[in-house]
């Protein structure tokens, strides 16, 4: 007989991450956050990362995030980690709960690609850019015309 979970899956801090079950999602990857991009020249630089192979960027709770999906020199074939015993401190730290997900320590728990805005082409960025800086070039006309209509007056 076989147990099938149901529902969602619940993280027990007393068991730890459950690593031996997963298939090594955060080992193919990795995500750093990046400045919003507020100018051209940020928009710009996005644009170059998405030109490159296995990049996108996305954006989570307001977040800017540059993700790199490449995995670890070091998983193995069955998604064991072939450095388990010195692997860095963050592979260390990560799938534990932090203050502000206590409940969802890792994407295994989570299964989290609830992006607000999701790139995974520079074209797609660039539709997407072309109305930020419309929107922006707006705002900072609004506020010109503002400082004119104010220099008048005195």
């Amino acid at each position: 007989m076989t147990l099938v979970q149901l529902g969602p899956l619940k993280f027990d801090p007393t068991q730890g991450p459950p690593c031996h079950d997963c298939t090594a999602k955060c080992c193919k990857y990795f995500a750093l956050q990046i400045d919003t991009p507020t100018t051209p020249k940020d928009h710009d630089h996005i644009r170059w990362y998405l030109l490159h192979e296995h990049i996108v960027v996305w954006v989570q709770d307001g977040d800017w995030y540059l993700e790199v999906r490449t995995p670890c020199r070091h998983l193995q074939a069955d998604n064991t980690c072939g450095v388990y015993h010195t692997r860095p401190q963050i592979c260390r730290e990560y799938g534990w709960p932090d203050a502000d997900n206590p409940e969802d320590p890792c994407e295994y728990f989570t299964g989290n690609d609830g992006y607000d805005l999701f790139f995974d082409t520079a074209e797609a960025f660039e539709a997407w850019s072309r109305v930020a800086l419309a929107r922006r070039e707006e705002r900072l006309a609004r506020r010109r015309n503002g400082r004119k209509t104010k220099r008048a007056i005195a």
